[in-house]
């Protein structure tokens, strides 16, 4: 049996998953908690990275590796390879500023808007390097000077793996670059004039790796491939097909699809993402998913079965009560300053079951606008793929196809970000013009007729939230 070793650095935690090569049956897993906050140093990646892997009974029998991750996240590297400060992490909305700052040196408004998504695909917002690289130059000029080389969180982890303390080595592929506002998935290519526009200079990049590049080699000689951004790797690892969408419940949400055609949207609610096998990832993210649920159990005092339970006892609509979920400021829509609200409190709704339904439709409600996006982009919409630790929730399996308005299948829980690496790892080991084709079990299947209302109570108190910049 030929082994392969698939990771997921994510924001909370690392997952380190060992599956047979040909058939994609998991052997062994182990995982390591990362520390909280939106900058963190990647030393601590590095540190619960060697604990995933000596949970899962480390990596000496494996024939290849790769590593997914988080996207996004500023890694600044001196001259020597060390790190000059803790990582910004997509989350970190501190350069908010700097982001509104890069479209109007494009022109303002809708032409820099329009210029960006021209250039690469992405409109500046805070989650996205080049922002992160922005407000670093104009606010720690001490340390921006220092900094020779800039990578992102699954780049800088292989590199670690491989040994190599050159920042000349350090590779990446094209799904994590596609997210940094200088590297368009269009044109597969790197935009250094928009990275010194940013960065005020030329500083090392990555070299962008295709399907199954090498990215390095483990000391014992194990290939290490290209990798993934966190969501790439999920649309691999859950083996998605054509008109598949997939809607990831994590510490962020995500809508995507794998498509032949990079998005055209200069309002930056669709970005121009590539995936892991030469196409294109047409996504949309929230800041605001998973935690939505953890916040309201929170403020009820029940445990998540118990929200799900008191969510399912409330009529769809919660009676006309919503909370739209800005917990930590928004990404999509752009609102980085904004705070969740409730609408529609009256003596009826002021129950613990009515809460617990309008913050699982206000979640839902916020990635069903995503979907609405995608579709308007072109993208083929049959069934959702609902993954991610939100979908363990049985409120949000049963709601969802209520304001999706299409069948939702939920596959086993799994760590599709660690196996969709894994799989890619399997790819490189193996060669050939497609990954390896993984038996799965099958998916439980939800559908419901939709409910409109749902979604147009939502919108209305959508857009009565407004960013408090405003």
């Amino acid at each position: 049996m030929t082994l392969v070793a698939g990771i997921d650095s994510s924001t909370q935690s690392c997952k380190v998953v060992i599956r047979d090569a040909e058939t994609g049956k998991l052997v062994r897993q182990g995982r390591a908690s990362h520390p909280e906050g939106t900058e963190v140093h990647p030393d601590a990646w590095w540190d619960a990275l060697r604990k995933a892997i000596d949970e899962a009974g480390g990596l000496d029998d494996v024939a290849a590796v790769s590593v997914a991750g988080q996207q996004h996240g500023m890694v600044v590297l001196d001259e020597n390879g060390e790190v000059v400060r803790p990582a910004l992490l997509w989350n970190d909305t501190r350069s908010a500023g700097a982001a509104a700052d890069l479209i109007d040196d494009l022109g303002g408004g809708e032409t820099g808007r329009r210029a960006w998504a021209d250039a690469v695909g992405i409109v500046p917002v805070a989650s996205f390097t080049l922002t992160k690289l922005r407000w670093l130059a104009r606010h720690e000029p001490a340390n921006a000077a220092r900094v020779a080389a800039v990578c992102l969180p699954h780049d800088w982890l292989t590199w670690k793996l491989s040994g190599s303390t050159d920042i000349s080595t350090i590779k990446t592929d094209r799904s994590d670059a596609s997210g940094t506002l200088y590297w368009s998935a269009a044109t597969n290519s790197y935009r250094p004039d928009l990275l010194e526009l940013g960065f005020g200079r030329q500083i090392r990049t990555p070299e962008v790796l295709g399907p199954t590049g090498i990215a390095g080699h483990l000391p014992s000689g194990v290939p290490l491939g290209p990798g993934a951004g966190d969501n790439a790797a999920a649309a691999i690892g859950t083996g998605a097909g054509p008109g598949d969408v997939i809607v990831s419940i994590g510490t962020s949400g995500t809508v995507f699809v794998s498509s032949d055609v990079a998005p055209d949207d200069p309002s930056g609610t669709v970005a121009g993402f590539a995936d892991t096998t030469g196409r294109f990832l047409p996504i949309v993210v929230t800041l605001n998913a998973a935690r939505v649920l953890d916040a309201a159990g929170k403020l009820l005092n029940v445990s998540h079965d118990e929200l799900s339970r008191l969510a399912l006892s409330a009529p769809a609509g919660a009676d006309g009560l919503v909370l739209v979920p800005y917990l930590e400021g928004e990404r999509t829509p752009n609102r980085p300053s904004a705070t969740g609200a409730i609408h529609g409190l009256t003596l009826k709704t002021s129950d613990p079951a009515h809460l617990a339904r309008a913050a699982v439709e206000g979640m839902l409600c916020a990635l069903a606008d995503g979907l609405d996006a995608l579709v308007g982009h072109g993208a083929t919409a049959n069934r959702i793929v609902l993954v991610g630790g939100g979908a363990r929730s049985e409120a949000v399996r049963r709601i969802a196809p209520e304001l999706f308005g299409l069948p939702v299948l939920v596959p086993p829980p799994g760590e599709y970000v660690a196996d969709g690496a894994a799989r890619q790892a399997a790819w490189v080991e193996a060669g050939g013009d497609l990954p390896p084709a993984w038996s799965a079990e099958p998916p439980e299947t939800y559908e419901e007729t939709p409910v409109p209302l749902i979604r147009e109570q939502y919108a209305a108190a959508r857009d009565a939230v407004l960013d408090r910049r405003g």
